[in-house]
């Protein structure tokens, strides 16, 4: 499939760059061809301007991350494009008004939305799961989902269960959702993602890693979902054992990961801004980042359950 490049900064429609007033995001020097960026290539793309306190909505310039994985969300949700020869994956569709900036960026790159097979995502809620019908609807890919949520993205709206249940908008229903495979692993091409379960924060919370490759440069990549014990004013962790054990289990799956680049639904969850270009403060790559993620989030819930046990 062909890689199409854009050549001006009128292409760049709500992206930082341009409505920021900056200069143009430089073309990419590599020609058009079948398959993944190169490396090179991906240097010319601009770092965006994002901080951790980002809103939600707020455009980002897609960005190469390693390899054949690219960002395409907002300054304060991710998503991520994997692509290969064969066809991509999106993963994550970020909130109900960003599903087309994805669009929007994936075609920025280069990238024709048609070439996706398959979309992802990290759990339910409509800050990461509200894009995807947008997504899906501009692609033709199939949603696959644990089967915990897929009930959740056919009707839009979440579930009773959730301990976030009341505070959760709603969003545009899903309409061509699959099961994830038996194997836990989701193809296109030569993309393989590999389903980790993770739930908690909600109940189909789902991690993905993959092989990321920049020619011989091969690294583990792990995009995290969310770990955080978040509910509403009258639900309390220490009421339900179950919603405990299924944090921890998941906190320990994802400390266990190999981990290599680190990427979460909520990049400052993952300090990504402070880890990329040349004011980087902090590798970009980190074999401890998963277990590092996983022990914030088991402290937090530690607090949380103190918290409550103190009648707070």
């Amino acid at each position: 499939m062909t890689r199409r490049f854009p050549i001006a900064c009128a292409a760049l429609v709500a992206l930082v760059a341009c409505s920021a007033g900056e200069a143009p995001a430089p073309t990419p020097t590599a020609t058009a061809q079948d398959g993944p960026a190169t490396a090179a290539a991906s240097a010319d793309w601009p770092i965006p301007a994002c901080r951790d306190d980002s809103g939600w909505d707020e455009p980002a310039t897609p960005f190469h991350v390693h390899g054949d994985t690219w960002y395409v969300g907002t300054c304060g949700i991710s998503a991520l494009l994997v692509t290969s020869p064969g066809g991509h994956v999106v993963v994550d569709g970020a909130t109900p008004a960003a599903g087309e900036q994805v669009l929007a960026n994936i075609r920025t790159l280069g990238f024709d939305p048609a070439d996706v097979r398959a979309i992802v995502f990290s759990h339910e809620h409509f800050d990461h799961a509200g894009g995807l019908a947008a997504v899906q609807a501009a692609t033709g890919a199939p949603v696959y989902a644990p089967k915990e949520a897929i009930e959740t993205l056919r009707r839009g709206a979440s579930d009773p269960s959730d301990p976030q249940f009341g505070l959760l908008d709603d969003f545009a229903p899903v309409a061509d959702v699959r099961p994830i495979p038996a194997s836990g692993i989701v193809q296109a091409g030569d993309v393989e993602l590999h389903a980790v379960p993770t739930p908690g924060h909600a109940a189909g919370g789902t991690s993905w890693t993959w092989r990321s490759c920049a020619g011989d440069d091969c690294l583990p990549l792990v995009y995290a979902d969310s770990l955080t014990a978040v509910s509403r004013d009258d639900f309390r962790f220490s009421d339900h054992p179950e919603a405990v054990a299924r944090l921890r289990d998941s906190f320990a799956r994802v400390a266990a990961l190999d981990c290599g680049i680190l990427v979460t639904p909520h990049p400052s969850a993952s300090a990504l801004w402070d880890r990329l270009g040349p004011a980087a403060t902090r590798p970009l790559v980190d074999p401890g980042a998963c277990a590092a993620y996983a022990k914030a989030a088991e402290e937090r819930l530690e607090r949380r359950l103190a918290s409550e046990g103190a009648g707070g």
